[in-house]
């Protein structure tokens, strides 16, 4: 009796050992968790301009290449985007693949404008830049020029693929390899991206059921998907679209990257 109870209470103590240990490594957990946050980087400024502890990748095809990245802006640098873009709204264009320049289209029917070189230059700009040439692993001169689009009520994409079919675009910094889609906007009914080539399952887009992946646009989420695979050639797959918005509206900024420097 007596070394039964003795192997008892080893056992107790051990077990409760455990316990505490466990405990105490679970909130060790939380506590990196919990820094890992602005505070954690606060004397870090590459990890601040990166946003690191913030953004939360998820790959969500592999054929086509998808990965979202989850809070890939601020609330603020989505504003910011959205205050620069509003008074310079121009009707969208699609690129002729003759001449190589954009001609308005019904395969289109947003509304958008560039931000130009100079612009390029605002602290805001240069940190989201560098940001997209991170997680995307693409130079930041080999980036066109940040797009910024807003799609009112009824209004789409219909699906289409980024990289060229003419030879014109192609001389100033060859290919579109990969783009990073950033959303600008929260409250948005419908305005899904679709990619109807991604996965087997089905998905709403702009309220109706269609086959393939859609990602719904949540503020300061991103897309990052390449038109080009690792052999490269064009991706055939990568085709995507904008879905109908329902209500609200959706806005959104654009990065396209090339093979080589694009400026």
């Amino acid at each position: 009796m007596p070394g039964t109870k003795f192997i008892f209470a080893l056992l107790t103590f051990v077990t409760v050992g455990m316990i505490i240990g466990a405990l105490f490594q679970l909130a060790f957990i939380r506590q990196l968790e919990d820094s890992s946050g602005i505070s954690r980087w606060a004397n870090d400024k590459d990890a601040e301009v990166l946003r690191l502890g913030f953004v939360k990748p998820e790959i969500i095809s592999w054929a086509p290449r998808i990965i979202v990245l989850h809070n890939f802006l601020s609330s603020e640098e989505c504003d910011y985007l959205r205050a620069i873009a509003r008074p310079r709204l121009k009707i969208s264009t699609v690129v002729d693949i003759k001449t190589g320049k954009g001609i308005k289209s019904d395969v289109r029917t947003s509304s958008g404008m560039f931000l130009n070189s100079e612009e390029r230059k605002y602290p805001i700009i240069q940190a989201i830049e560098k940001r997209i040439s991170v997680f995307s692993q693409v130079p930041v001169e080999n980036g066109e020029l940040l797009q910024v689009l807003r799609y009112e009520k009824n209004q789409f994409y219909r699906p289409h693929h980024d990289y060229f079919s003419d030879t014109f675009n192609l001389k100033r910094g060859g290919q579109r390899v990969a783009t990073m889609l950033m959303y600008l906007s929260d409250n948005v009914e419908g305005g899904e991206t679709f990619f109807p080539m991604a996965g087997d399952g089905e998905c709403s887009c702009g309220g109706k059921t269609v086959k393939g992946m859609c990602v719904k646009p949540v503020k300061g989420d991103a897309v990052l998907f390449w038109s080009m695979g690792l052999d490269g050639a064009s991706d055939l797959n990568s085709i995507h679209g904008g879905c109908e918005v329902l209500q609200g509206e959706k806005w959104s900024a654009t990065k396209w990257m090339r093979q080589r420097t694009s400026y």
